[in-house]
């Protein structure tokens, strides 16, 4: 199991907040701020350059910002060696259905695991919600196909077919 950590701002709704959830649960453990993010983490990171892939199966543990990117101090964010962005997927989450790259984060938590071979795991946290399993239904073959890819290159060939074709 990959530990996974989230930095909050508190500016979604409590109530539908995956994190809020997946932490209740015991499955996410939130921190105060985001330089309490271990330095090592895998961040997940819309706005990365390099494509998570299963080259990152090293990971000690995967981190996600659930705050409004459009308030982020960035800078902060480009400090962390290892940000990666998820390729191409597909929501599930009752707000965002079918509406691509506006993953919960409890989407992007499952993907990475689900890419990172973990898949277990990406079960288990998407179990939380009654719409958890429809993500991974949405997405098999493309969640797939990214885990098999050998590195970032690969993944980004890979996702082109998708954003050529996305139906």
């Amino acid at each position: 199991m990959i530990p996974l950590l989230a930095y909050r701002d508190n500016t979604c709704d409590p109530r539908k907040c995956s994190v809020k959830k997946l932490a209740r649960s015991g499955m996410v453990r939130i921190v105060p701020r985001i330089r309490a993010l271990p330095r090592g983490t895998i961040l997940l990171d819309p706005t990365a350059e390099q494509a998570l892939s299963p080259a990152d199966r090293t990971a000690r543990s995967i981190s996600v910002l659930d705050c409004s990117w459009a308030v982020l101090d960035t800078s902060i964010v480009r400090s962390f060696r290892r940000r990666r962005a998820l390729p191409f997927l597909l929501a599930a989450n009752p707000v965002n259905f079918g509406k691509p790259f506006k993953l919960s984060s409890l989407e992007a938590f499952a993907a990475a695991l689900f890419i990172l071979g973990e898949r277990e795991q990406a079960e288990k946290i998407l179990s939380i919600y009654t719409w958890g399993g429809r993500f991974l239904e949405v997405n098999r073959e493309p969640l797939e196909r990214y885990a098999g890819a050998r590195d970032s290159t690969e993944v980004v060939a890979i996702q082109a077919d998708y954003l050529d074709h996305p139906g």
